[in-house]
């Protein structure tokens, strides 16, 4: 949710929890002014998810390594956790509990695969208190991030568990084919029965970090029906646009040097594919905008004694490929790792003032199945709407429109620039060449040559459209990488 969707993460914020004895789904506020869900508040849910997770993971951990077999995507394993404890389990302050581990030497496989290992994943889980995220938006999840930033913890509707469950197979065919992906990256699915209600959450990737600030935030479907964020929804602290916003605010789009837009379109259209052929849409882009420029202008503004998001440092990465940069291309392309003190694992682009910028991006809401429910819901609104316009749309129509929109209209190609312009920026730029650099120094704005990167006004950065062949199919067409 994202403060918009239910598949994401939202930046922390003030505002947006439901009041005192409002509802929205199963998440709730009780009269202490705690969160609760399924009326388990939100202090006991954190706690089963620490003391369960911590168990389940450690118990894994003694069994030796294997190769995942079919059986185990289907495997439960459950313990029971009373608050005396017993001769397995620890005692605890909560009310008693079960908790049940879906496909775990399967998820084991997926944290390996990202380079988790199982003493980092309890660190980050279970060995400091877990953050609420407020203002997560009107799906009636709740989510939770790890202090380390690295993981998020969201609640999910039974469908969705079933459906993900569904998923796993394929989802596992596909990691070991393409680790580098936008996809949510899934570390784990779990159960917490408390009170005679079953709680299910899955832990992913962070999209967005704490540490960076977002100036702006959008979720983007390629649809603009209802597209516009509403009025309750910009009085918030940290707003999430959607895509008719983008339109209006960022009429030039966000500009990318050519081999970060081909990596990146290459990646979108991969994983486009991937969603279709499980028949999934209504999936969106999330999209974090962090505006370099503005954030110095903040700085100069409040001087050296604010301790400002940019300066605070951040925590180092567990997972591989987790970062937006690392999504796209990964640092094989430089034979190294990214300098992520540099872009700070966002991917560089530049707005049409020509200001420089690093976006985080992922595919979210993806466990969306086009079923019956789907269907009559797209063709009741096509009767009132233009079938086009409406998001809920059949697989193969919704990727197409999503990848059109993404390549034509959210990220395009920057005009080279003339090379003899060098030294004079403020970022560093990394030593290694091709898709693992961020801007060469030519390409980063300057006083100087307002001439040349004031991009204002400008509309005829080449698109996808614009070259008359579709340039994702040119990259299937050739076995070169990006």
């Amino acid at each position: 949710c994202w403060s918009s969707t239910c598949g994401g993460i939202s930046m922390p914020s003030s505002s947006g929890q439901p009041g005192q004895g409002k509802k929205i789904g199963h998440r709730g506020v009780d009269a202490s002014g705690e969160t609760t869900y399924k009326k388990t508040t939100s202090s006991a849910l954190k706690g089963a998810i620490q003391l369960g997770i911590g168990y389940t993971v450690g118990n894994l951990s003694s069994k030796p390594e294997r190769d995942v077999l079919m059986q185990d995507f289907y495997v439960v394993e459950s313990i029971f956790f009373p608050s005396e404890g017993s001769n397995l389990t620890p005692a605890h302050h909560f009310p008693d509990f079960r908790f049940k581990t879906y496909a775990p030497v399967a998820f084991r496989y997926f944290r390996e695969l990202f380079g988790i290992r199982p003493d980092d994943y309890l660190y980050s889980l279970c060995n400091e208190p877990l953050i609420e995220l407020s203002n997560p938006g009107a799906s009636g999840s709740v989510f939770y991030v790890t202090k380390d930033d690295e993981f998020i913890i969201k609640t999910v509707m039974h469908k969705e568990a079933e459906f993900l469950q569904k998923l796993l197979p394929g989802y596992y065919m596909n990691l070991n084919q393409n680790p580098r992906t936008l996809l949510p990256k899934f570390f784990g699915l779990y159960c917490v029965q408390s009170g005679g209600k079953n709680i299910r959450m899955v832990v992913m990737n962070n999209v967005l970090p704490r540490v960076v600030r977002m100036h702006l935030k959008y979720d983007l479907k390629g649809s603009t029906y209802k597209r516009r964020a509403s009025k309750k929804e910009r009085e918030k602290a940290r707003p999430t646009f959607k895509d008719l916003d983008f339109m209006q605010d960022l009429q030039d789009g966000l500009m990318l040097d050519q081999d970060t837009y081909n990596a990146l379109a290459k990646t979108l259209q991969r994983d486009c594919l991937v969603l279709e052929s499980f028949k999934i849409m209504d999936y969106s882009l999330l999209l974090g905008v962090h505006n370099m420029d503005q954030a110095e202008r903040e700085r100069q503004m409040e001087g050296s004694q604010g301790d400002s998001d940019e300066k605070r440092p951040l925590a180092q990465q567990k997972a591989l490929y987790s970062t937006a940069m690392e999504s796209i291309q990964g640092g094989a392309a430089c034979g190294g790792s990214i300098n992520t003190d540099d872009t700070m694992g966002g991917i560089p682009a530049v707005n049409g003032k020509g200001e420089r910028l690093l976006l985080y991006i992922g595919i979210i809401d993806i466990l969306q199945s086009y079923r019956l429910i789907k269907k009559l819901e797209h063709t009741w609104k096509a009767l009132v709407h233009d079938g086009d316009t409406v998001s809920v749309h059949r697989p193969g129509f919704y990727a197409d429109r999503f990848l059109k929109f993404m390549s034509n209209t959210v990220f395009k190609k920057t005009l080279k620039s003339s090379p003899s312009k060098k030294g004079r920026a403020s970022l560093s730029v990394p030593k290694c060449a091709g898709p693992g650099a961020a801007w060469s120094a030519s390409q980063l704005h300057s006083d100087r040559d307002e001439n040349i990167y004031d991009l204002r006004g400008v509309r005829s950065f080449p698109t996808l459209e614009d070259e008359g062949k579709c340039h994702l199919c040119i990259v299937l067409q050739h076995k070169a990488t990006v």
